[in-house]
């Protein structure tokens, strides 16, 4: 079987501009970016595929996405959820940072924000462990650890997702 490449969205366009059938979108609008740091890409186009395959609209800024870019693209955009990857080990540095920009400004106080990938450099499960709760402690909503991707499914596919993940903030969707 051939595949042929997805017509692709200028960055800060919707995915959804590219569907013909006119269904993305129907589960709200996502905004999916790495941290400033990062510029890997293929984990973006990745979650871009999953969250469209699960009826989401989705703005993928690409990679090296500045702090100030992504606040002004989550105000334009108005989400229902902002997801966070990063690959290269930095996402904890990084993404501390980026919690306090968004949960800084009122108006994305509420707009859940998950975070996952290769979150650090450590190999010890405690240190990511700590990073997990730095992360969640900042602001962000879910962390997931590299590799489960099972998790970020049961938190979109559930409207409660359960508290399988890495971690979840207190009183967010899937906290205990």
């Amino acid at each position: 079987m051939t595949h042929l490449p997805r017509p692709r969205s200028a960055p800060g366009e919707p995915s959804s501009a590219s569907d013909p059938s006119g269904t993305s979108g129907t589960a709200g609008t996502v905004v999916v970016t790495t941290v400033a740091s990062d510029s890997h890409t293929w984990n973006l186009v990745f979650l871009q595929l999953l969250l469209e395959e699960r009826g989401y609209r989705v703005i993928n800024l690409g990679p090296c996405v500045p702090d100030s870019l992504l606040l002004s693209e989550c105000l334009r955009h108005d989400p229902a959820l902002v997801v966070v990857s990063s690959v290269n080990g930095h996402g904890h540095v990084d993404g501390l940072r980026l919690a306090r920009t968004l949960r800084g400004h009122p108006d994305l106080a509420t707009v859940p924000v998950v975070i996952g990938g290769k979150l650090g450099v450590s190999a010890s499960a405690a240190e990511r462990g700590r990073q997990a709760a730095a992360l969640l402690e900042a602001g962000f909503d879910a962390v997931f650890d590299d590799g489960q991707e099972d998790d970020l499914r049961r938190y979109l596919d559930s409207a409660r997702p359960a508290p399988a993940l890495t971690g979840a903030r207190s009183g967010a969707p899937g906290a205990p």
